[in-house]
């Protein structure tokens, strides 16, 4: 079968991409891990001992990027409606974090102790028809904060994906009503062609 041109030049693009050239060799899962990492270098999110939620998490790259900050006595609990494959020293759930039943799950894994981060690079399937999928992935932005306001110890910490667009700026002023500090973050990493952008609040006010 012949390659539509657009297709080709999305594959040569990805597999000239250097993040992507490197993840084999680093031993991630996906070029995202690097993403969080350039978070991490800049605002130092990721300690010894945190208790972790990571939403969005598979295939597992920044579950896998957290894992070597948190040390034998972290926690970091990963979901996705996808299949993951084990991590060690992660607990894998699965289910769309949208459904009632998914949020019981993980209250009842993360119990009556508040978390120090919530990580959330959930993104829609996408449509192509901009205004519904701006709306569904501001939906689930919503959702992690809702969750992170849940959750989160007093000074806790949210990473969120969210999208340039129409809701960004009202958002932007939610996240800024729940915590302290607020950067906007757009990593090397991420397609300079992506409209994707990384929320970082820190210093949760309950």
């Amino acid at each position: 079968m012949t390659r539509r041109p657009s297709s080709r030049r999305w594959l040569e693009r990805h597999f000239n991409d250097p993040y992507v050239k490197r993840v084999r060799a680093d031993g991630y899962r996906s070029r995202a891990a690097y993403k969080l990492l350039e978070i991490q270098a800049k605002d130092a999110i990721l300690r010894s001992g945190m208790r972790v939620v990571d939403l969005g998490a598979a295939p597992g790259s920044w579950s896998q990027v957290a894992r070597t900050y948190l040390g034998p006595q972290g926690q970091i609990v990963a979901l996705d409606r996808l299949r993951m494959e084990p991590l060690e020293g992660v607990t894998i759930l699965q289910g769309d974090f949208r459904e009632e039943a998914v949020w019981s799950d993980l209250y009842a894994v993360l119990g009556e102790m508040p978390v120090d981060l919530v990580l959330s690079d959930m993104a829609p399937n996408i449509t192509g028809m901009a205004v519904v999928d701006q709306a569904r992935a501001l939906g689930l932005a919503e959702l992690a904060l809702e969750f992170a306001r849940a959750h989160l110890k007093t000074g806790g910490a949210l990473v969120v994906k969210v999208f340039q667009g129409a809701g960004f700026d009202a958002y932007l002023r939610e996240l800024r009503a729940s915590f302290d500090q607020v950067a906007v973050r757009k990593p090397q990493s991420s397609r300079s062609e992506s409209r994707e952008t990384f929320l970082v609040a820190k210093g949760f006010c309950p």
